[in-house]
């Protein structure tokens, strides 16, 4: 599979491509999923639990920006609607260096998402546990 090129706030990646984009260090990936949708399906293996749902989501989504470097981050909810979302607020705002996962965890009509395309989770206490500590 080849990686997708540097996104300027504009970008959708399928959930393959944001997998691929981790193993090969060239992306972060933030699930911004609530903690119940995290703990009934687990979060995606490498990726980085950042409810949108909870206090400071904005400072930990530009903490983690800041932390992936020149890296892509991508976003990824259950099916897409709240990573459109924020990705469409980031770019009002001029933010670039984001990206869409747009058939999310449990799959859209853009694709079969994350869980059913048989990439790895992780139980949520393992995801934070890895959490970078200015995540947190």
């Amino acid at each position: 599979m080849t990686l997708p090129a540097r996104a300027q706030g504009t970008g959708v990646w399928s959930a393959d491509q944001a997998y691929d984009a981790l193993l090969n260090d060239a992306s972060r990936v933030i699930d911004i999923r609530s903690r119940e949708e995290w703990q009934e399906t687990g979060i995606g293996a490498g990726v980085w639990p950042i409810s949108m749902h909870e206090a400071r989501f904005a400072d930990r989504l530009f903490a983690a920006r800041a932390l992936a470097e020149e890296r892509t981050v991508g976003l990824i909810c259950a099916t897409g609607g709240r990573s459109r979302s924020v990705l469409g607020a980031l770019m009002r705002a001029g933010y670039s260096g984001y990206v869409d996962i747009s058939e999310g965890m449990l799959g859209s009509g853009v694709g079969p998402g994350w869980i059913a395309a048989g990439l790895p989770v992780v139980p949520l206490d393992a995801a934070l546990a890895s959490l970078p500590e200015a995540l947190v």
